[in-house]
């Protein structure tokens, strides 16, 4: 227990008096009688003050938390009445101890609020993980006033737990709360596409800004008075596969977080979407050699096996070996498909190899290239020269934009599709590119 500014002020406000009473030996009488009614307040908020027993402390969130996601994590206070103890609404203050290598929407998770007996508050902030894997929680401590504000108490509440960070979730919840709404051009993705936009049938809707005028139904306008579209099915069951490279490249961080961490995180939005549109989606994980792989099937419960392995995925520190990759997925999977290898494009020798295993795939699958664009090579291509530093830095940033744009021109001449996005942006734009594959029926 400890005093609080008030309750110093209480007691300190005696100081002046005994001060005083060196010329006024009277005023000696007064602080002393102002100590003892100072004392009694302090001895009655305290005996009012509720103890640790009246607190109940519950921390919530996802089962699984998501990575380079805001995730919300909230802290229930229940307060229980205490006889003999005040019941009134107390100021309080909550820490909580996330893990470390968290990021916070603050500079520390210090939550304040106000609780009454027999009621309870949510006190929510939101943290930010940049890796997977297994984390911790640590306990909770609340603080908490008397009820004349003189005092304050703390404690710590046990609350340890582990948690674990999955790909993003949170995305994949977005997704699906958009659809719903038909809104899912808050994404970024083009309505048409996501409804569909193949050559069958499927109904009539409401026409969107979105609409091409072809889609458009005259007959039924004319009935409802109003603009009607025509949605077609695309077509479903068909066979999407996924290349991911986990070598020493994709370790590289673009910000916080791992290129291969913004990889897994549109592979996982990839495919819930693959599945929601019927498609069966597989994967291949491998550096310089075939890590993990999984043989493409269709439904929720495929997800949640991707779902499982991008989980446990870990980058390893060797250069890709493409030929071995490319070369094992061509024994497993002869049905045509979409294939999209996710890889950064590093030195020539691994690059030409790399183009030259893109160009045999092609034979057999269409094939995607997708590849992240990194902010930071950017700014240095485009920063201004002021000294001989920054003048390396943007020559050799340059060198690097223009060896990658070579390399994406050099495929897309032998009939491969490169994607090459922002980190920040990726997931967004695979979808985007395979609802537009399945809209031109390229599959």
């Amino acid at each position: 227990m400890q005093l609080t500014v008030r309750g110093w002020l209480v007691l300190l406000t005696a100081a002046p008096l005994i001060a005083l009473a060196t010329w006024l030996p009277a005023a000696l009488w007064l602080a002393g009688g102002w100590l003892i009614v100072a004392t009694a307040l302090l001895l009655a908020d305290a005996q009012m003050m509720p103890t640790a027993r009246a607190w109940k402390l519950t921390r919530r969130h996802d089962a699984r938390l998501s990575l380079a996601a805001q995730n919300r994590i909230t802290v229930e206070i229940e307060r229980f009445p205490e006889p003999g103890r005040s019941g009134r609404s107390l100021a309080l203050w909550l820490r909580d101890t996330p893990p470390p290598t968290f990021h916070l929407d603050r500079a520390a998770p210090l939550l304040t609020g106000a609780v009454a007996a027999g009621a309870s508050s949510a006190l929510v902030y939101q943290l930010w993980p940049p890796r997977r894997g297994d984390y911790a929680f640590g306990d909770l401590y609340l603080r908490w006033a008397s009820p004349l504000g003189l005092l304050r108490r703390q404690a710590r509440f046990a609350a340890a737990a582990p948690v674990k960070v999955y790909p993003n979730l949170v995305d994949i919840r977005k997704y699906d709360l958009l659809l719903r709404r038909n809104r899912l051009w808050e994404l970024g993705l083009r309505a048409t596409r996501l409804r569909g936009a193949g050559n069958e049938f499927e109904r009539l809707r409401d026409y969107t800004p979105d609409d091409e005028y072809r889609r458009i139904n005259w007959p039924a306008t004319a009935r409802r008075g109003k603009p009607i579209s025509m949605e077609y099915e695309t077509e479903r069951s068909q066979n999407i596969y996924v290349l991911l490279d986990v070598g020493r490249m994709m370790r590289s961080p673009v910000g916080d977080v791992a290129k291969m961490d913004y990889a897994i995180n549109a592979v996982l939005l990839l495919a819930y979407v693959a599945v929601q549109k019927g498609d069966r989606i597989g994967l291949l994980t491998f550096a310089d050699r075939v890590l993990t792989y999984v043989a493409p099937r269709g439904g929720k419960l495929q997800f949640h096996r991707l779902l499982e392995q991008l989980y446990a995925v870990h980058g390893e520190r060797v250069e890709p070996d493409y030929g071995a990759a490319f070369s094992e997925f061509a024994a497993r999977q002869h049905k045509r498909g979409l294939a999209l290898v996710f890889t950064d494009l590093t030195g020539s020798i691994t690059t030409e190899s790399l183009v030259t295993q893109m160009a045999r795939l092609r034979r057999q699958h269409l094939p995607l290239l997708v590849t992240l664009a990194d902010p930071t090579v950017n700014r240095l291509a485009t920063q201004p020269i002021t000294d001989s530093d920054t003048l390396y830095e943007r020559t050799v940033a340059e060198r690097v934009l223009a060896e990658r744009r070579l390399t994406l021109d050099q495929l897309r001449r032998q009939g491969v599709q490169t994607l090459d996005a922002p980190a920040d942006q990726l997931s967004v734009a695979v979808i985007d590119r395979y609802l537009a594959m399945k809209e031109r029926l390229l599959i």
